[in-house]
């Protein structure tokens, strides 16, 4: 394969940040648009399907670019197994859902669930065919390449979503533009890529014995993300979509921030995991700025929510309000433990992730059998909230205990602060009057009030810190570093 091209760590999280923004900003306005065209029913069809074709598709997913990623020199052979195996796998997914398309719709009772399924088992086959190389973009850095990729894709995908929402006004516009985005990855990433993968299968021992344990962990970790989502399908089409389209609401903040991050992280962690300070430091800055920018962004989302909801989707979405406002604090939780899930894996620790990925829905199913009252949408909500704090608190305490040389003060040093912070600012925002103003005017208001509050709280609490090392210290540099470079540029013109 070709020869690393790394850049800086920074630079790279900012490339990959940036390719995020992007998609995800095409995935908002892609959202905004289609809650104007559509109905609850039309997400919540969309969202049943998803489901199962998820759940299958996880259950056989092994994972095979963590494991090119995780090794050090993989070859040819490596590459071409992965390909064949990824085919395979589809091969065995497409089938199922096929097969269980019948029961999908007896458990949904809505026989539209149907067709869309047979059309979703195509798209999981066309998308096993996309170029195994392009697995070299992470692997090796070059976030560049990435973000075209990824960009051009969901662009695609977009463009065919809306075109078909404003012709056909029906669920099949985001079925159609998801396959339609998986067709035109497969064209790029042989465009993209000179790697030509062939059929094989020598190294299937060999990556079978590091997937094998991804596996169990995707599994796990697809149920712990689901398992709400199955309770709530005996709510019909409706209460269906209305849950979500709030999850998806309540995760943009913190995904947006993390998922690009991880991109980075794991590549970076593998290359320092046989150097123990560097590693630790490395994981120290990174859940530091995780925490500082993911929580007060899931926090403010949930203290907006009741101004942005009526703004940006419509009056016909404002029961999701209380649902994205228990959502987006799930996905603080989640965003404190994400840069660890990169520090197991770079040091090989698939077991541990395995078993631990397992905790939260057995959580989840514990605490839905004792709080059963909370049948409804929001108290669903409530009992996974429940389960994703439980499960953080017992993933950091392994966490600590398999990595050697991380303390528990350690972690907590990079999260109190931010924490504290964003309380500040969601008690300034609770206490706030409501505003004579429009409507945009008003969340814009809000918006600006809970930054400038959660910013001055955060160098308060750093300067009574006596100004520690860490991820302020690390943001206000490159602010300086940005700012610094913008003058320059624009004094020169």
């Amino acid at each position: 394969m070709p020869p690393p091209q790394r850049t800086g760590l920074a630079l790279s999280a900012l490339l990959v940040v940036g390719m995020r923004w992007s998609d995800r900003l095409i995935g908002l306005l892609s959202t905004l648009i289609l809650a104007r065209l559509l109905v609850p029913e039309d997400f919540g069809i969309v969202a049943m399907a998803s489901i199962v074709v998820g759940l299958i598709d996880v259950l056989l997913d092994l994972g095979v670019h963590v494991a090119l990623i995780h090794a050090k020199a993989p070859t040819r052979e490596d590459y071409d197994t992965a390909w064949t195996l990824r085919l395979l796998q589809a091969g065995v997914s497409a089938t199922l859902i096929v097969l269980l398309t019948p029961l999908a719709v007896d458990y949904f009772g809505d026989g539209r669930v149907g067709p869309v399924l047979y059309v979703m088992a195509f798209s999981v086959l066309l998308g096993s065919a996309e170029n195994i190389g392009i697995v070299d973009f992470q692997k090796h850095m070059r976030f560049g390449q990435d973000f075209r990729f990824f960009f051009l894709r969901r662009l695609a995908g977009f463009l065919v979503t809306v075109a078909m929402a404003l012709w056909l006004r029906s669920y099949w516009a985001m079925v159609v533009g998801a396959l339609s985005g998986r067709m035109v990855g497969v064209l790029l990433s042989y465009r993209m890529h000179e790697f030509r993968p062939r059929l094989s299968l020598a190294r299937a021992r060999q990556l079978w014995s590091f997937s094998q344990w991804v596996l169990v962990r995707n599994i796990g970790a697809y149920v712990a993300t689901r398992v709400d989502k199955f309770v709530v399908g005996n709510h019909g089409p409706a209460g269906m979509g209305s849950y979500a389209l709030a999850d998806e609401i309540a995760a943009m903040p913190t995904s947006e921030l993390l998922a690009p991050l991880g991109r980075v992280l794991f590549p970076a962690f593998v290359e320092k995991r046989d150097r123990g300070d560097d590693l630790l430091r490395g994981f120290s800055l990174a859940l530091g700025v995780q925490s500082l920018l993911a929580i007060p962004a899931g926090v403010g989302l949930a203290m907006v929510a009741p101004q942005a909801v009526p703004l940006l989707l419509g009056e016909a979405w404002t029961m999701t309000i209380p649902l994205i406002q228990i959502l987006a604090l799930v996905n603080v939780v989640g965003a404190v433990t994400h840069s660890s899930i990169y520090l197991l894996l770079a040091q090989g620790r698939v077991k541990a992730l395995a078993a631990i990925a397992w905790m939260e829905p057995a959580l989840f199913l514990i605490l839905a059998l004792a709080f059963a009252r909370l049948g409804d949408l929001a108290g669903i909500a409530q009992i996974r909230l429940g389960a994703v704090s439980a499960g953080a608190v017992l993933f950091f305490v392994l966490v600590q205990r398999w990595t050697p040389g991380l303390t528990a003060g350690a972690l907590l040093a990079q999260i109190w602060r931010p924490a504290l912070a964003a309380a500040g600012m969601a008690a300034a925002l609770h206490a706030l009057p409501p505003l004579a103003l429009p409507l945009a005017v008003h969340l814009l208001a809000r918006i600006a009030i809970g930054a400038a509050v959660y910013a001055v709280l955060m160098l308060m609490l750093w300067r009574a810190a006596r100004l520690p090392d860490g991820a302020e210290r690390y943001c206000l540099q490159k602010i300086r570093i940005l700012w610094a470079g913008l003058i320059k540029r624009y004094s020169t013109q």
